[in-house]
């Protein structure tokens, strides 16, 4: 656990661009007053941007993930099994279209999932 901790402590003083754009707009409660951490060990992985509170993982791609679909479907996988939600952006998107990336966000913090809604004959 520790080598994960040093590890993290690192990433978080070497953020990409995209990292400390996206960063900067969730830090201190910017988006649905929701806390985030950066750079963050759960279980076996380290994740960009969590949110505890309301379970939400924001992973940014960069053009290395191209190659590595399979590794992070696992790793999303095994985030989801954990009650994660995780959300997946491009770098790109979060540099070009950083309005459309935190709105994302703030309605994956605040929309309940569509598995919550009423069943089938009861009232809404």
């Amino acid at each position: 656990m520790q080598a994960e901790l040093q590890k993290a402590r690192t990433l978080r003083s070497h953020l990409t661009d995209a990292e400390q754009v996206l960063w900067r707009h969730l830090r201190m409660r910017q988006i649905g007053g929701c806390k985030f951490r950066r750079q963050r060990p759960i279980g076996p992985y380290i994740v960009d941007f969590v949110c505890l509170e309301k379970k939400l993982i924001v992973e940014l791609d960069g053009g290395q993930h191209a190659e590595q679909q399979r590794y992070d479907r696992s790793r999303d996988h095994w985030l989801n099994a954990q009650g994660f939600e995780v959300l997946r952006f491009w770098n790109d998107d979060v540099l070009t279209k950083t309005d459309d990336v935190k709105d994302a966000i703030y309605r994956a913090l605040t929309e309940p999932p569509p598995s919550s809604s009423p069943e089938a004959g009861e009232d809404s």
